[in-house]
């Protein structure tokens, strides 16, 4: 990435500040499954997150997202969620994307539902 880019741009990763800061005051505490690393200050009153990417809140999973917002003392790489069987890996916000929920009769779906539950009234 550009030197530009690096100093314009907050929604791709950190700018040169953020960069300076973390460097200064932050102490790398883990990363998650999305390349997504996680600071905190020498006394764990701040908490921030550099995104691998786009700045996308909802790439973060329940466990780093509690730590982040002090829900959580420990970071899940010293006292992981215990996970049930029932859970579902963690995904990101889709909206807006090829992979976003279209419900059954939506415009936006690539066909339309044929519904067989129900016969339309034809004048005779």
């Amino acid at each position: 990435m550009s030197l530009i880019a690096r100093i314009f741009t907050w929604w791709n990763g950190q700018t040169l500040n953020t960069r300076f800061w973390t460097w200064r005051n932050g102490k790398k505490v883990g990363e998650d499954a999305e390349g997504n690393v996680f600071y905190q200050t020498a006394d764990g009153k701040r908490r921030w997150v550099i995104y691998n990417g786009e700045s996308e809140a909802s790439r973060i999973g329940a466990e780093w997202n509690g730590w982040l917002h002090h829900t959580v003392d420990e970071p899940p790489t010293v006292a992981p969620l215990p996970r049930r069987e029932w859970e579902m890996p963690h995904r990101p916000n889709e909206t807006g994307t090829e992979a976003a929920y279209h419900p059954a009769g939506s415009l936006y779906r690539p066909a339309p539902v044929v519904r067989k539950d129900y016969d339309a009234w034809q004048p005779e």
